[in-house]
């Protein structure tokens, strides 16, 4: 089995970071992963600066980035005038965004489920017309932290609403980490009914600790394409409670031990988050960034 990891670290995981880092350092942060092995990067989200303080300089940023070969570069748009700015960058492709849950949705986009479908049917027709891929988030897929659990036939109907506009990709997310693997399992079941599996990402919180767990189902269950956040950062400023992501580090661990070739060097994977630890201030999370720390300072 190859796994395809797409790392969201620099966009989820410093979006939830009261320190605002400069543009130079998180340029630097994504040539550090890409010299790691990363390959699938979502680098800034071109979302109105006060809502995200922390992505303000998006265009910045992604017109600095160093064109690499065989990298793709990704970033969040919310809207047609989020596109408009992204496209005046390199930015190989984008993402569109909402969640399963309707309160959650108007927490984060000011907009019902409904009356979002048009705005994002909007975004990727123009990308489309500008030969760029895009790929769908839905949130909340395995709880909402205002509604609690949602039903799988929301979930299904979003995500039919997402492929019909044209995405090639839906990425699912335990947005609180509220999910288990048995909840996982089912839930994929029924999705996979609808959807060919290799259409389907997963995107799983750390929050409860079963992210890594919620992920090898996903895996079994057939699915190839996993988010993971460098060190375990990340959550969402509208989900109460949320903790990090699945740590890219912890992934990369666990597939490398079931035989699975990543491309990526855990070693130069756990220096870069420990760089990044010292321009933040704290340790990250990750549980084999803090082994791999313990045992560097030993």
């Amino acid at each position: 089995m190859k796994i395809k990891i797409v790392e969201v670290g620099l966009r989820d995981g410093l979006q939830n970071e009261k320190t605002v880092l400069p543009t130079e350092v998180k340029r630097e942060i994504a040539d550090r992963l890409i010299t790691a092995g990363i390959r699938h990067l979502e680098v800034t989200s071109f979302v109105h600066p006060k809502w995200v303080p922390q992505l303000a300089d998006a265009e910045q940023l992604a017109k600095e980035l160093s064109k690499r070969p065989a990298v793709t570069y990704r970033a969040l748009v919310p809207n047609r005038k989020g596109l408009e700015r992204a496209l005046e960058t390199a930015v190989d492709e984008f993402a569109v965004f909402m969640s399963a849950s309707e309160t959650h949705n108007r927490k984060n986009i000011n907009k019902g489920i409904d009356g979002t479908f048009p705005v994002l049917a909007e975004v990727v027709e123009l990308a489309r017309e500008r030969g760029k891929k895009v790929r769908g988030y839905v949130s909340t897929v395995f709880g909402c932290p205002y509604e609690g659990d949602v039903p799988v036939s929301q979930v299904i109907k979003v995500c039919e609403r997402l492929f019909e506009m044209g995405v090639y990709e839906v990425s699912l997310g335990d947005t609180i980490g509220v999910a288990t693997p048995v909840q996982v399992k089912a839930v994929l079941k029924e999705l996979i009914k609808h959807f060919p599996a290799d259409r389907l990402a997963g995107h799983f919180h750390d929050t409860r600790g079963t992210g890594l767990a919620n992920a090898y189902v996903a895996m079994e269950m057939g699915i190839t394409t996993l988010d993971a956040s460098f060190g375990g950062m990340g959550g969402c400023p509208y989900a109460p409670g949320a903790a990090g992501n699945l740590a890219t580090e912890d992934l990369v661990y666990l597939l490398h031990g079931m035989g699975v070739e990543t491309g990526i060097n855990l070693d130069a994977l756990c220096e870069t988050s420990l760089w990044v630890e010292k321009r933040l201030g704290k340790p990250l999370p990750s549980k084999v960034l803090r082994s791999y720390a313990g045992s560097r300072e030993a």
